[in-house]
């Protein structure tokens, strides 16, 4: 299986922590990361023709297409390990309700959960599931 790569928001408290929730879910192995800021994030996202200022929290690479926001998020969750694949089902409700919500989040994060200087440093052990490293 071709790993999936997820981009993040590498300054954003809310976006590192999912980064640390899907890798403690990820018994598949099945992800990789990469912080949007980072020279092969950029890379990424001019090869997907993503503007940055439009997407600028989670992004999912899988099969060479991009997927961004709610649909983004949902094709991650249906990855991960537990009961949290049911919340694909929410894929059924149309896109424009999904995003508005994803949005809304999206804009008020670093309010709500803070910004670092730096993106996230992984350790040791993690260094091998980011593409920067």
């Amino acid at each position: 299986m071709e790993k999936q790569i997820v981009l993040f928001d590498g300054v954003c408290n809310l976006c590192n922590k999912a980064v640390t929730f899907i890798i403690e879910r990820d018994k598949k192995n099945v992800f990789n990361f990469g912080a949007l800021q980072n020279e092969k994030g950029k890379a990424l996202l001019n090869k997907y023709d993503i503007d940055p200022e439009e997407t600028d929290s989670i992004i999912l690479i899988k099969n060479d297409k991009a997927y961004i926001k709610s649909t983004a998020a949902l094709h991650i969750a249906k990855n991960l390990s537990g009961g949290w694949p049911l919340l694909y089902t929410f894929i059924i409700l149309p896109k424009f309700i999904r995003d508005s919500i994803y949005d809304w989040v999206a804009r008020n994060r670093y309010g709500w959960f803070g910004k670092k200087d730096n993106c996230m440093i992984p350790n040791a052990d993690l260094r091998s599931k980011f593409i920067d490293n």
